[in-house]
């Protein structure tokens, strides 16, 4: 970040009470960055939602500490936000550290959702990630940004409320996007603005921590944005499919894995009185038209990642959307 050439732009660490030495080496080697520091860890949902109250500009841009970037990324991603006056939540390129010719697991080229409330991304299906040769060289309207690399306008943050804290760090942004879209508002990709991400330092992949926030936070996310109309029908199979995960991982030995699943879906029961008033919150979910608005009723129209992806071998977010293409034509 230090190195961005970019005039109006502030710097703000968040610290959750980290108790080793970085904070005083930030302080040592950076001193014009502004510091936030906090008591104890609010995870990546609360950490943030205290850290946005000391901003001065117009646009948030929420980055990971583990994103690498370019001097000129800043000034692209300026450029797409002013070709896109109505939108006022963005997300750049988002490519791996370790390999940087691929996309990154989290986030890529834009978030989508599928019928049944599977993320996926183009350039990334399930733990598959595609080498970036310039296929989604395209701004686009998309359904969340990652929170790896995420812009929003302040003003709109504050009309949210801010990141939900109870989801603490996995697919918060994914629901703030959501709500976002309930009232309105496109999110649009930025092709031209690039940033590399390591990922994996808070949840490793596969981990018990990462499998149990991967099902509990979905859960969470389904139940608070879905349109009353599919309700029912969507967490009646996200349920069979979520058993059939964890039979799945029972018959291949991985017992952790299908302990991380019961323990989220046990989690919910007794959080399902809190996430109920919450959905009550989200007025604009119970009525079809404003919910769709670039929100739940096209993910009807789209894909179901398993079925694509487990049986008909279908691994790219472009054949994918090819398919689908031809279905509806």
């Amino acid at each position: 970040m230090h190195e961005t050439n970019y005039p109006s732009m502030e710097i703000i660490l968040a610290d959750n009470g980290s108790t080793d030495e970085s904070l005083a080496w930030v302080k040592q080697h950076f001193p014009d960055v502004s510091i936030v520091e906090l008591k104890k860890n609010y995870f990546f949902a609360g950490g943030n939602n205290r850290a946005f109250e000391h901003c001065k500009n117009d646009y948030l841009i929420f980055l990971n500490n583990d994103v690498k970037v370019h001097p000129m990324w800043l000034n692209s991603l300026h450029t797409c936000i002013v070709n896109n006056p109505k939108s006022q939540l963005f997300q750049p390129k988002i490519l791996s550290a370790k390999k940087p010719t691929h996309f990154e697991y989290a986030g890529a080229a834009g978030g989508y959702i599928d019928r049944y409330g599977y993320p996926y991304c183009r350039g990334r299906i399930f733990d598959v990630v595609e080498e970036d040769t310039g296929q989604y060289d395209t701004d686009e309207s998309i359904d969340w940004a990652s929170g790896a690399a995420m812009v929003i306008k302040k003003t709109l943050f504050q009309e949210l409320r801010g990141f939900d804290e109870d989801f603490e760090m996995h697919m918060e942004e994914i629901d703030l996007c959501w709500r976002a879209r309930h009232i309105g508002h496109t999110i649009i990709y930025c092709h031209n603005a690039k940033v590399y991400h390591i990922g994996g330092g808070s949840l490793a992949q596969g981990s018990y921590r990462k499998i149990w926030y991967n099902f509990r936070n979905n859960w969470y996310m389904l139940i608070k944005n879905l349109p009353k109309h599919r309700l029912f029908r969507v967490l009646f199979i996200r349920y069979l499919l979520d058993v059939i995960a964890l039979k799945r991982a029972l018959l291949t030995g991985k017992f952790s894995e299908a302990k991380a699943i019961f323990s989220a879906h046990l989690s919910l029961v007794k959080e399902m009185p809190n996430l109920l008033h919450k959905r009550s919150l989200n007025t604009p979910i119970h009525s079809k038209m404003t919910a769709g608005v670039r929100g739940a009723d096209t993910a009807v129209k789209r894909p179901f990642l398993v079925w694509e992806f487990f049986f008909k071998k279908n691994t790219t977010f472009s054949e994918i959307q090819e398919r689908q293409v031809k279905v509806n034509d």
